[in-house]
């Protein structure tokens, strides 16, 4: 599509200007009228955290994102951007993206006096209006809001020119949604610079006489942490703010599940069974439940992401050392999640030195839970009639499938069993099989109908 290039061609296409916020509310009620996704890739919030986030953004409000880490804050503000339009006019080589219609910075205003309709003009897509700070204590007013260039007084000019100041993150980002995370690590003298820009919609620089009237929406996000232990927002800062929105952890085990699948590396090389990322779920939601853990602190999204990750990498592993043609991740390759993941939980003081031995036991119950779900009240005794008479099969970590299966030998009804842990067409082979098989063995012996001694990464099951 053409896009004019200079005012006159703008003015004659229609084209209207809105502010962001009005950009924002019209698109997103274009979107609920149709039926479209408003923020692709939130899993979870859709009956919880988006009405109220909807509700502020139709409200025209600048908001706060309050919850734990890991709960996808970052994401959701990021998601807003999508909800501007596609492509916009700007002024042509404006620091702070003027329009064409209503330049504000100096050197736009004057450009505009001496072309009139021939003021040049260049678009800019979404996806380049969108700015966000890592609030951190060493955070200035000027990497903020701006400051005097000493570059631009060497070139020769003044102290009271205007055009001399180097504009901060905020003002570069006029026009669209700028995002503040961990609003209260900023120190509250820098939070103070912030004040106008929510409420009187400019920015003052030093000793200018420059206002600067902004057009932006501003999303911080917060740690409910942070406001005892590592700062505050203060209160006319909370006060300026329209809204203050709490996120959460996913609620159910098929929104942590889907989050999962969602977020894991694709590319990792193994394919990981839909019973085993059900055990990594159900595990996540028991660490985030255990009394153990240090509830303030949370556990991230991230933590059951990382471990399903590094379940996959474990079969990779194997599946190179033992030169199996598929990688395929099966219950041995849990126990290595543990060791990996024990610093991304923050524990309760009393429970030093017994981190390790708390998530091995919540693990245990994750995997029991998700064998009971999925294969409760299943027939299994073609399997467990193996180990009648002193048989035992031992597996481990560097056990091929292939040999897994040699040991354990034909199995009666193992296609049900792979139906019922969701494996379906096309996912017959033997590192599925040696999956489910295994999987069924550690759900026997945490159902006391079998028993399993553990050596050196090898694992013994016998009755």
């Amino acid at each position: 599509m053409h896009q004019p290039r200079i005012l006159r061609e703008l003015r004659e296409s229609g084209h209207v200007h809105r502010t962001v916020k009005a950009e924002i509310r019209e698109n997103l009620l274009a979107r609920l009228r149709a039926g479209e996704p408003r923020f692709p890739g939130i899993v979870g919030f859709d009956d919880t955290v988006l009405p109220h986030l909807e509700r502020a953004l139709l409200a025209g409000h600048d908001l706060v994102l309050l919850g734990e880490r890991g709960q996808g804050k970052t994401r959701l503000i990021r998601t807003v951007t999508g909800l501007l339009d596609e492509w916009t006019p700007v002024v042509e080589g404006c620091e702070i993206n003027d329009h064409p219609y209503a330049p504000a910075c100096t050197r736009c205003q004057k450009l505009a006096r001496e072309l009139g309709d021939e003021l040049p003009v260049e678009w800019k897509h979404r996806d380049e209006r969108y700015g966000e700070k890592l609030a951190t204590p060493d955070t200035s007013v000027g990497d903020l809001i701006g400051d005097v260039d000493p570059i631009k007084i060497a070139e020769g000019r003044t102290l009271g020119d205007p055009e001399t100041v180097h504009y901060g993150l905020v003002p570069r980002t006029n026009r669209g949604v700028f995002s503040v995370n961990e609003l209260p690590d900023l120190a509250e003298r820098i939070q103070v610079s912030l004040l106008n820009v929510l409420e009187e919609r400019d920015i003052q620089v030093r000793g200018y006489n420059l206002r600067l009237p902004l057009d932006i929406l501003l999303i911080a996000s917060a740690n409910p942490e942070d406001y005892t232990n590592r700062g505050r927002i203060i209160t006319p800062l909370k006060d300026r703010f329209g809204a203050e929105i709490r996120t959460h952890y996913p609620l159910t085990v098929e929104h942590e599940l889907a989050l999962i699948r969602q977020e894991s590396m694709p590319d990792i090389g193994a394919d990981v069974p839909e019973h085993l990322v059900e055990v990594i779920a159900r595990f996540t939601r028991l660490v985030r439940e255990s009394t153990a853990v240090d509830a303030r602190s949370g556990v991230s999204a991230r933590f059951a992401i990382a471990a399903a990750e590094t379940a996959a990498a474990s079969a990779v592993r194997r599946s190179a050392i033992a030169g199996e043609e598929q990688a395929v991740t099966r219950v041995v390759d849990l126990a290595g999640v543990v060791h990996s993941l024990r610093g991304k939980v923050e524990f309760e003081v009393s429970e030093e030195g017994r981190e390790t031995e708390i998530l091995a036991h919540l693990l245990r119950r994750a995997t029991a839970e998700t064998f009971r779900s999925r294969l409760g009240g299943m027939d299994l005794s073609a399997l467990t009639d193996k180990f009648a008479e002193g048989n035992q099969v031992e597996s481990g970590e560097l056990v091929s499938a292939g040999e897994l299966l040699h040991r354990i030998g034909p199995v009666a009804g193992l296609a049900k069993v792979m139906s019922r842990l969701g494996m379906g067409a096309g996912e017959e082979s033997p590192g599925h099989a040696a999956a489910a098989l295994e999987f069924t063995l550690e759900g026997l012996y945490l159902m006391r109908r079998l028993s399993k001694e553990d050596l050196d990464g090898v694992s013994v099951y016998r009755t």
